[in-house]
């Protein structure tokens, strides 16, 4: 079965949660969660959106909680991904993959040049399952959540899942 035959059989609504790493931001201008909440609600249920400070227990045992209590098909992380000491999402949540999409960070990066240039080094945009929920890290930055977003989250959630849960 093709690519276009496996998209056309996917689930078209599922169940998301949003969780944006910060220390300095809260939910009231979280602008980039605020934005994927408001898009992915377009189409699909949002069941969890929360802003947590930039640490590593913090940010793992909030992946494991929002997994237990919601069970999303998937969770969109934005910020903590680049490289100051603080930044702690990509070793909190990495570790936790049973499964990771490798080609998500390249492809991230190689877009974000086309928009940035050599400032796409900075990022560490990861993607993986943990527990049969896909798992998005991306900068927090509103411009890099969008276009994580549009060119590569959204257009492939559904088909993701699909495969994700086919012999469940």
């Amino acid at each position: 079965m093709g690519t276009k035959a496996h998209k056309t059989h996917a689930p078209k609504s599922l169940t998301l949660a949003i969780l944006t790493v910060s220390s300095t931001r809260s939910l009231a201008d979280d602008k980039s969660g605020q934005w994927m909440r408001k898009t992915a609600e377009k189409k699909h249920k949002v069941v969890f959106h929360e802003v947590i400070p930039d640490n590593k227990e913090v940010i793992a045992n909030t992946v494991r909680t929002v997994i237990n209590e919601h069970t999303p098909h998937a969770i969109l992380v934005t910020g903590g991904t680049g490289i100051s000491p603080s930044d702690e999402t990509v070793e909190a949540i990495r570790p936790m993959f049973t499964k990771e999409l490798a080609a998500f960070g390249p492809l991230f990066a190689q877009l974000s040049y086309e928009e940035i240039d050599s400032a796409a080094l900075l990022s560490r945009a990861t993607a993986g399952v943990v527990d049969q929920t896909l798992v998005f890290c991306m900068p927090g930055s509103l411009k890099a959540c969008k276009l994580a977003c549009k060119a590569l989250i959204f257009p492939e959630l559904g088909h993701l899942v699909k495969h994700l849960h086919e012999n469940l």
